[in-house]
């Protein structure tokens, strides 16, 4: 399953982001079936709050193709990605959005928001969620673990 391969891939650059103490956040950008983006959470390097996986893979992705739309790009997350990931999804046109773990608390798909749902976008790409959940959660969940426990 195409899916489960790319995910992969996207907790590839997850565990990058635990291994530099950022969340372990990874994504990657599919075109054409091959990766033509790659990123991972880097607030803490960066300083900045908009450092998010997607918004990184995504400026990549656009670079890549020389163009803001993606409307032939997948993009992979290990995360159901915020509101203002979700911002930026629509407006790149992706065509499609694959996750890993459902976020209960920032989570714009499915958990908190349902910005699909909402009728009035200009673009609406195809969602798929739950993939390789329990590895996306699981770093996660060892992450915050370490950090409470210190």
């Amino acid at each position: 399953m195409n899916e489960e391969k790319w995910m992969r891939e996207a907790l590839k650059e997850a565990d990058k982001a635990r291994i530099k103490d950022e969340v372990p956040i990874g994504a990657v950008i599919v075109c054409d079936n091959k990766i033509i983006a790659r990123a991972y959470n880097r607030k803490e390097e960066t300083k900045k709050a908009v450092a998010h996986a997607e918004l990184l893979a995504i400026e990549k992705a656009n670079k890549k193709i020389g163009d803001w739309r993606l409307t032939e790009c997948e993009l992979y997350v290990t995360i159901e990605p915020c509101l203002m990931c979700v911002g930026a999804i629509i407006q790149s046109r992706l065509k499609k959005v694959v996750y890993g773990a459902h976020d209960k608390k920032f989570g714009a798909i499915e958990s908190v928001v349902h910005s699909f749902e909402y009728e009035g976008w200009n673009h609406y790409p195809e969602i798929i969620g739950g993939i390789l959940n329990e590895e996306c959660s699981k770093i996660m969940t060892e992450y915050f673990g370490k950090k409470r426990s210190k």
